[in-house]
């Protein structure tokens, strides 16, 4: 199963040792498609950002795609918290992978990133 993530679990990130620690396998570094918008939550340690698919108005988000086994995918999907969510994310090329997501609440009180392009760019800025 390949997953694409966006934020504390990238390569580096806090979280990536979820990842790393199922054999997780790093296939690319590319962006989604220009459909989405990203937050950075409040109140998140660490601290996370949420992916919203928007459509029209959104912008390239930079991204990594991870490649797991099944039953590893299965067990890391079930360690998500709401409001985030596992669902699909559209790539640049039009392809599509499961990914971060996040539900409508996660934008209360966020700060909308998308300008800088990714996680990396708003961590840097902190």
């Amino acid at each position: 199963m390949k997953l694409a993530v966006v934020g504390a679990h990238l390569s580096g990130m806090p979280l990536n040792w979820q990842l790393s620690s199922r054999g997780a396998r790093l296939v690319s570094q590319t962006r989604t498609a220009r459909a989405y918008r990203l937050y950075a939550m409040s109140g998140q340690v660490p601290p996370r950002p949420a992916l919203v698919h928007v459509g029209a108005g959104g912008g390239p988000i930079e991204l990594e795609v991870y490649e797991l086994d099944l039953p590893s995918f299965g067990a890391f999907v079930l360690e998500v918290p709401a409001p985030l969510a596992i669902g699909s994310v559209e790539l640049q090329d039009g392809t599509s992978v499961r990914g971060f997501v996040a539900e409508p609440r996660a934008m209360v009180g966020a700060e909308d990133i998308t300008a800088l392009g990714g996680w990396r760019a708003y961590v840097t800025k902190l």
